[in-house]
């Protein structure tokens, strides 16, 4: 366990098991890293404080269950967005927490912008995000009728092209890339 977790208090260190147990990990390093900033603690060793609670708590932690990423899910979350959907995309995101990760969108065209149908990250059973996201985006979209973009499905990339790459401002309609029509 990191040498850390003796400089919090019993209140703290129940607050972060807390967290830790209903698999709240970024509320779990937010109050680790409030409580230890004054000691110079940065934001990897307050990590690695969560992990080993992750760790030391065990079974007790309820870990949030997946997206689902059938069919009929993922056509029920985009339906249920406030706009038409003109595409669906998926896109690399990462963090120091959780990884690599792939988040699959709706690009609705008004309102425009996206809406949220799935975060998928590495899968107990050893299957890479990229290859899962880009199956189940690809069936929503074949079942929409509507493009499929994924710039970058084997190699995680955060900086891969976007489907759209300006958001057009709020109330008014999709705008024109400068150099050429716009996407979708």
């Amino acid at each position: 366990m990191s040498g850390w977790w003796a400089y919090l208090d019993e209140r703290t260190r129940q607050e972060v098991d807390s967290h830790v147990t209903r698999d709240r990990r970024l509320l779990a390093l937010k109050a680790v890293w409030d409580a230890l900033k004054p000691l110079e603690l940065g934001l990897r060793e307050a990590e690695q404080v969560v992990h080993a609670r992750y760790e030391a708590l065990g079974d007790q932690v309820r870990y949030t269950p997946p997206d689902p990423l059938d069919l009929a899910s993922l056509a029920d979350r985009a339906a249920a967005l406030p706009g038409r959907v003109v595409a669906v995309e998926a896109l690399w995101d990462g963090d120091t927490v959780n990884d690599w990760f792939v988040v699959v969108v709706a690009v609705l065209d008004h309102p425009a912008g996206e809406g949220h149908l799935a975060t998928v990250h590495h899968r107990r059973d050893g299957l890479p995000p990229g290859p899962v996201a880009e199956e189940a985006g690809r069936a929503l979209a074949e079942h929409l009728g509507v493009p499929f973009h994924f710039a970058s499905p084997d190699v995680p990339d955060d900086d891969a092209p976007r489907l759209r790459t300006a958001r057009p401002p709020k109330g008014r309609g999709p705008t024109k890339k400068a150099g050429g029509p716009h996407p979708c």
